[in-house]
């Protein structure tokens, strides 16, 4: 390919709207452009790179044994219905109507729909376990599409889905994908993280993303480095230390705290550390008010609350519904004598002792509170958010906190579709029984984006050579001089000829301006041609992800640039 024929569109601006180095780059390098919001057209440059992360997808999915199909985009109603999730979906879901007012969605994900599909076509335990998988765009209606390709309302995704006899053949299943994915991932060139995950609208059992590390993440995850453990911090737990504390529990005391309604000015009012006091957080829900008690240096996490619950909306109570419950200002409110609603203690919460919490009554709160005398609880959980410097729930070493893009994710769906949907198989006994379900997603373009985020410097990107738009770029210094350009051309057919992804730049351009594109679009390795070659049968090689040039003979040129490309594939 010769970059005169080729669409290239690089722009030197940082553009205004783009607010990560992923969308910044991608837009600079000319290989997406904006049509809306979260909505992208992928230029030449782009969209080779999303065929290439694709092509590693397939030939792994394919090597675990999964099987290609295409399922429809449109999604009708009625099976949406019939799994419950067309009403607790959200607003996330593009719902239409057709001419006959029947309604649809544009497909976020393709449960009902696979699940449909083998319902029809599967009866027998002789024809499972089974993997399906599709490339596809996705549409989700996003409340605020942002970071590019990293939050987008149309966006290609692979999804496979996984049907077994039962648990047992699930396990085998999920464990395939997981090392299918650890596979693609490796392969695009990525540092990155598998870690417990939340199941969200998806539902299931158990799950697993797959975090790219960067400090852009949208995620935080915490992770242990003494063993194997780590998660999404709306799924992640931490051990709780046993208080061997042998202070006595102490009278309970009325305090008068004049204007002090934080955690922060209470506990410097007292005199004690944060971790010694209690925050009690009132929230609405589709299940009604509920109250959430978590140590006073914590947060909530919403996630684990709402799973807690079993609601499917949770918002954070007004100032009328909290002073009509506690009849006090939400600044001086505590767990004690809260009646009528659900209570859910954090299980830290347990251990304290003699602590410190709002009195429900204005400028005024209580010290010496302990749980079990004082208040007690509907149900004691684990609700709050997991932090650096907390213990690893599984060997007790100190965890620690990365930030993470997720570019996949891995599911034990179980028979939530199935038995929704009735997809069953008769077993050798002649039993009908639900089939076992998974699902695997990866994002296409948030790969693409979280290499950017991960692999860039200061000039452009940085293509790990798998993924890169082409492996070699050839620069003739300039195209003005026929013994240049004649080797240049001589160079890139020899490479074209070992299987090397080549591009020529054969713009008669100043060689600054082709340097700088280059850089820009993150070819991997770069051959210049120029005086030296002329006259000393040189030729210039820089790498791109070190920056460091060498000079090889023009005659040994295209056969260790081929071994090179090759090894590092």
């Amino acid at each position: 390919m010769r970059v005169s024929q080729y669409m290239i569109s690089t722009l030197r601006e940082v553009p205004a709207e783009a607010e990560v180095v992923s969308h910044q780059l991608l837009v600079r390098a000319g290989m997406i452009r904006k049509l809306s919001a979260g909505v992208y057209s992928y230029l030449p440059l782009g969209w080779k790179v999303m065929q290439k992360i694709a092509n590693i997808i397939r030939e792994e999915m394919n090597q675990a044994g999964g099987q290609e199909i295409l399922m429809p985009i449109i999604q009708p109603a009625e099976l949406w219905q019939e799994s419950g999730r067309w009403s607790v979906y959200g607003d996330e879901l593009f719902r239409l109507k057709d001419r006959h007012q029947r309604d649809f969605c544009l497909g976020p994900t393709h449960e009902e729909i696979i699940t449909d599909l083998v319902r029809r076509e599967i009866t027998s335990y002789k024809q499972l376990p089974l993997l399906l998988y599709q490339i596809q765009c996705k549409f989700r209606d996003e409340r605020r599409p942002r970071f590019g390709l990293m939050r987008s309302r149309e966006f290609m995704m692979k999804d496979l889905y996984s049907f077994d006899r039962d648990e047992e053949g699930l396990d085998i299943s999920y464990n395939k994908m997981f090392q299918a994915y650890v596979n693609v991932f490796k392969r695009c060139g990525l540092s990155f993280r598998p870690v417990e995950a939340d199941s969200g609208a998806i539902g299931g059992s158990s799950t697993h993303e797959f975090m790219v590390l960067a400090n852009s993440g949208e995620a935080e995850i915490v992770y242990c480095s003494d063993c194997d453990y780590a998660a999404n911090v709306e799924r992640a737990e931490s051990l709780i230390r046993e208080n061997n504390d042998k202070e006595a529990e102490k009278e309970r005391e009325l305090l008068h705290t004049p204007g002090m309604h934080t955690i922060e000015q209470i506990a410097e009012f007292v005199g004690v550390n944060k971790e010694k006091t209690i925050k009690t957080i009132f929230y609405e829900s589709d299940k009604g008010v509920i109250c959430a008690v978590v140590r006073g240096d914590r947060e909530i996490n919403e996630i684990k609350l709402l799973n807690q619950i079993d609601a499917t909306e949770l918002k954070l109570a007004n100032d009328e519904t909290v002073k009509r419950i506690t009849g006090s200002d939400p600044g001086y409110v505590g767990p004690i004598e809260i009646k009528g609603i659900e209570i859910i203690v954090d299980e830290e919460v347990l251990q304290l002792k003699n602590a410190v919490a709002g009195a429900n009554k204005e400028d005024y709160h209580f010290i010496n509170v302990n749980y079990g005398r004082d208040f007690q609880a509907t149900k004691v959980a684990d609700i709050r958010t997991v932090k650096a410097g907390d213990f690893c729930p599984r060997c007790g070493a100190v965890l620690n906190s990365a930030r993470g893009i997720e570019v996949g994710q891995v599911f034990k769906l179980g028979i939530k579709y199935s038995s929704k949907l009735g997809a069953t198989y008769v077993d050798e006994n002649g039993q009908e029984k639900p089939i076992v379900m998974g699902c695997y997603g990866i994002g296409v373009g948030r790969t693409m984006a979280a290499s950017v985020e991960q692999n860039h410097d200061e000039k452009g990107i940085v293509w790990p050579v798998a993924i890169a738009p082409f492996e070699v770029i050839i620069v003739p210094a300039t195209m003005k001089d026929d013994r240049q350009a004649e080797i240049a051309e001589k160079l890139y057919q020899d490479l074209l000829k070992a299987g090397i992804d080549v591009i020529i730049d054969d713009r008669c351009e100043r060689a600054g301006v082709k340097f700088t594109d280059a850089d820009l679009i993150g070819y991997p390795y770069r051959i210049t041609v120029g005086k030296k070659t002329v006259s000393e049968n040189t030729v210039d090689l820089k790498t791109r992800s070190t920056g460091q040039e060498i000079t090889l003979q023009l005659s040994e040129a295209a056969e260790y640039v081929s071994r090179l490309v090759i090894e590092n594939r």
